[in-house]
């Protein structure tokens, strides 16, 4: 079989793979090193050259790299906050520490033993983003610590790669070079990338913005320049298109770039997990399933735990600590590519590799089923998890986010467009309102128009007891999602509140559950604003001519 008869195979067999992943809700990663595994030489042994796929699978980390650092975005950053910063630090540090003495225990020695519980601490962004976006949690109070907490990962996983990179064998043009003349090679190259992104290269892009086939040349040719010229010093090729990406980071044009580059990222990373399927020594495999099913519990129990130890610690609810501490129940890709590295570098031998990756598949794939059914499962392990909880959670109690005012005669949740004007339009008809969201920008957009607004996630149902509810006359839902609506109403009933629900119906046979579930009233901002719109343009129409 020829090479380009493999790598047909092999994307026909992932696309076949691929799409039972999708129908199981479980990462395509998964299939990838399914089918690496399925295709080499201990199953059908379809691919026969590795060299190819060896060579993809290089590009694919190497474009992974830029993308990640065309993406850190400084601002943010500078801005993460303390909550981010400490349970990212705080996670960090449990899971190095633990997951080494526990490494030791299992008989790995040193060398192993480190890079695996360094491998242990990171957690998939790439998941992470897409399933809490799926959820429509992507801009919740606890979405928005995990992507913090995520981002302090990544920029770690960056300077242990930086880290590894220097302690490799010397070879190639810099064999013979002193530390201090690398040194010295490294802060001149470094000099010379500063003096290139604040003059050069802002005046070379903003031309080539006319075409983006050149820009997209022009941004690749940059990457690989730099991850040629970093291998070239001895370090790894990963680090130099990183720091390629992080140069153009702070250029206007890096959201045009970013985008084109994501399609072409997610198909060479194919490459790399069907090589590591590939390479997988099945001669060590059946002897480390009992360390990687141990390992696994400790990342899908202890890694949550101790996110939710530190945001109790700081005063978040225990709900919030959870869905939060769910998103690091997992190793990411950059953890199998971590040792991979170690592996070429000489640190570490295969067998260290076989194990994160065996870590990987149980962690990603049960962690996922975690965060798709966070809410059931927050429900059943409520009543355990108070030791987490502050008495008084003062980051999220209502009485200390809502402004002082009268107590408020209409409850709105949810203060997206439709709910915002919806919450203006009863406010300006002489009703006491208060707006209630889970996004922190949404609250301070309604806060800035004049709207009194508290924090408060409609899934939690400890929360609504403590809304000022005793005189209100109404709660009005303007949630697009059918199951949160019926959290939040049996939430309210069940609390002893007697005004009326109102609930969105966004969502064909939404208005049918509503009502049976006992809904008040039911509004359907779709087909309402299409009657107000139909009414408007049929008044004009039939205006006679001037």
């Amino acid at each position: 079989m020829s090479a380009f008869q493999e790598i047909a195979a092999l994307l026909s067999l992932s696309a076949l793979l691929g799409m039972l992943a999708v129908r199981l809700r479980q990462p395509l990663i998964i299939a990838y090193i399914l089918v690496g595994i399925i295709a080499g030489p201990a199953v059908m042994n379809l691919a026969g050259d590795h060299s190819s796929i060896s060579l993809l699978s290089e590009i694919g980390i190497t474009v992974l790299l830029f993308v990640v650092g065309l993406k850190l975005d400084m601002h943010l950053v500078r801005t993460l906050g303390p909550v981010a910063l400490a349970t990212g630090l705080g996670q960090l540090s449990f899971t190095i520490v633990a997951g080494l003495i526990l490494c030791r225990m299992l008989g790995l020695d040193w060398a192993s033993a480190g890079y695996v519980a360094v491998a242990l601490t990171f957690s998939s962004t790439i998941i992470i983003v897409k399933l809490l976006s799926d959820k429509g949690e992507i801009d919740s109070l606890h979405g928005r610590i995990a992507m913090g907490f995520l981002i302090v990962q990544d920029i770690a996983v960056v300077l242990a790669m930086l880290v590894i990179s220097l302690y490799q064998p010397s070879h190639g043009t810099h064999e013979g070079l002193s530390p201090l003349a690398l040194i010295g090679a490294l802060l001149a190259s470094l000099a010379l990338l500063y003096l290139l992104v604040r003059f050069a290269l802002p005046r070379l892009l903003a031309p080539m913005a006319r075409s983006p086939e050149l820009l997209m040349l022009v941004a690749i040719a940059w990457g690989t320049l730099l991850a040629g010229g970093a291998e070239a010093l001895g370090l790894s090729k990963e680090l130099g298109a990183f720091i390629a990406g992080f140069c153009l980071a702070s250029t206007p044009l890096r959201e045009a770039i970013a985008s084109r580059l994501t399609s072409l990222r997610d198909f060479l990373l194919l490459f790399f997990f069907l090589h590591l399927g590939i390479q997988l020594d099945f001669t060590y495999l059946h002897q480390q399933i009992g360390s990687a099913l141990l390992l696994s519990l400790f990342v899908l129990i202890g890694n949550p735990l101790i996110v939710m130890a530190i945001m109790g610690a700081m005063g978040y609810r225990k709900r919030t600590g959870f869905m939060a501490g769910l998103t690091v129940a997992q190793i990411s890709e950059f953890s199998i590519i971590f040792v991979a590295m170690g592996i070429s570098l000489g640190h570490v031998g295969g067998a260290a590799l076989g194990l994160t990756t065996l870590v990987g598949v149980i962690t990603i794939t049960l962690s996922t089923y975690m965060i798709l059914y966070s809410q059931p499962l927050f429900e059943r392990l409520s009543p355990w998890l108070g030791i987490f909880e502050r008495r008084v959670a003062h980051r999220e109690n209502a009485e200390d986010n809502a402004p002082e005012q009268a107590q408020p005669e209409v409850i709105v949740y949810g203060l997206g467009r439709y709910g915002r004007q919806l919450a203006h339009r009863l406010q300006d008809g002489g009703l006491r309102v208060l707006g209630v969201d889970f996004d922190p920008q949404a609250l301070a957009s309604a806060r800035q128009a004049g709207l009194a607004v508290c924090y408060g996630d409609a899934e939690d149902a400890d929360f609504i007891a403590h809304l000022p509810l005793q005189q209100a006359r109404a709660l009005v839902s303007t949630i697009p999602q059918r199951e949160v609506n019926a959290i939040l109403l049996r939430a309210a009933r069940s609390g002893g509140f007697r005004g009326n629900v109102t609930l969105s119906a966004f969502r064909e046979g939404d208005l049918e559950a509503f009502t049976r579930a006992g809904a008040a009233s039911v509004l359907q901002p779709y087909i309402d604003a299409a009657d107000s719109a139909a009414r408007r343009l049929l008044e004009e129409v039939n205006q006679p001519l001037s």
